[in-house]
């Protein structure tokens, strides 16, 4: 039996051609991903594999949270297709936040929210990220200083605090998200927190507030009442 392609579908109607004439704007969310795949598999084309996929993890954002062996996992995927998803959803994430140059001054939580929401949106890890500020509150750096549970791989404060005495910042933002979805502070964010903070006190640099990330929203450790 012929293997089905993208070229057994009417022109008009290929992702590709589509995506030329009509814009990617235009296109679906399964549509994207057959372009990034290029080709099907069983008898299937691309196209019909991207449905699947999205079926498969229930919309795209399931996709952007699923690991490369979730995605290999799904009939006709495979590990080199999953690769391609997964790079092709992390280069969006870092697009939109790769220019510090236009990185916003800082006022409240919500900046930090707005600023770091993309980066922290469908990952299947903790990650502990530091906003490094100047005195008139503006984002020098974002630094990733840990990957993985709080609890079971302790943020070290010479980790922390390394790369703000090289930028001498005058302040830090600690953040990093809950996977579960809930912001709620943890014992362990808690401590974790009061740690730093003292030793930010001994370094002369100011730990501003330390913001947990979870579905769609935030907590604020400064406006919970837990730092001054």
């Amino acid at each position: 039996m012929e293997r089905l392609t993208m070229k057994h579908l009417p022109l008009e109607e290929r992702p590709r051609e589509r995506l030329i004439h009509h814009g990617p704007e235009n296109l679906s969310a399964a549509e994207l991903i057959a372009i990034i795949l290029r080709t099907g598999a069983a008898g299937r084309t691309a196209l019909a594999l991207a449905e699947e996929l999205l079926v498969h993890f229930k919309d795209l954002r399931g996709v952007a949270r699923a690991s490369c062996a979730e995605i290999a996992k799904v009939k006709g995927i495979g590990m080199a297709k999953a690769v391609q998803i997964k790079s092709a959803f992390e280069l969006g994430r870092r697009v939109l936040t790769s220019n510090p140059v236009q990185l916003p001054s800082i006022k409240g939580p919500q900046d930090v929210y707005d600023l770091l929401k993309a980066s922290y949106q469908d990952l299947d890890r903790e990650h502990f990220k530091v906003v490094h500020l100047n005195v008139k509150n503006q984002v020098l750096k974002v630094e990733t200083t840990a990957i993985g549970i709080l609890s079971s791989s302790p943020v070290h404060p010479r980790e922390v605090f390394k790369e703000a005495v090289k930028m001498n910042s005058a302040g830090l933002i600690l953040t990093h998200n809950h996977p579960s979805g809930d912001p709620t502070p943890s014992q362990d964010d808690l401590r974790l927190t009061k740690r730093l903070q003292e030793a930010g006190q001994i370094l002369g640099i100011h730990v501003i507030d330390h913001i947990i990330f979870g579905d769609n929203r935030f907590v604020s450790l400064k406006e919970y009442g837990y730092l001054v």
